[in-house]
């Protein structure tokens, strides 16, 4: 996988996108993190039910929508990473604390995997592809 890190120097509307995009991403993770603590044991939730979860979010709040969806699952990825962990340090009974998912409140990241920002052929610019209005950038 290629990663690509940059500095990024931008605009207000820019920084703003960003952010709010970093805000969406945690309120995606958390809330995946409450869904499975709320569940029953008989409930089974598994990567997949926290996936499903993911869209079901996409379609209540529309500041989820708005972001890109592989960054939507990105997160919900992550919150089930955190979830997988737990339960294998526990069953290997691994002595000490064993990692319980914690909600974030100081992550500053997005996960972009393939789509979402949009390169300009002949520049160096980089715009954030959101839903909707595709002629509007920032």
């Amino acid at each position: 996988m290629l990663v690509l890190e940059c500095k990024a120097k931008g605009k207000k509307a820019q920084y703003q996108a960003i952010e709010e995009a970093i805000k969406t991403t945690q309120f995606v993770r958390n809330k995946c993190i409450r869904y499975w603590m709320n569940s029953s044991k008989e409930d089974n939730i598994n990567n997949a039910a926290i996936s499903r979860y993911s869209t079901v979010l996409r379609a209540d709040f529309s500041f989820v929508a708005a972001l890109n969806s592989m960054a939507v699952q990105a997160a919900a990825e992550r919150a089930w990473l955190a979830i997988s962990r737990f339960y294998d340090n526990c069953k290997n009974n691994k002595s000490g604390k064993k990692g319980y998912p914690r909600f974030q409140h100081d992550n500053r990241s997005v996960e972009y995997k393939t789509s979402g920002w949009v390169r300009l052929v002949l520049s160096k610019w980089i715009y954030p592809r959101m839903r909707g209005n595709s002629k509007s950038r920032l």
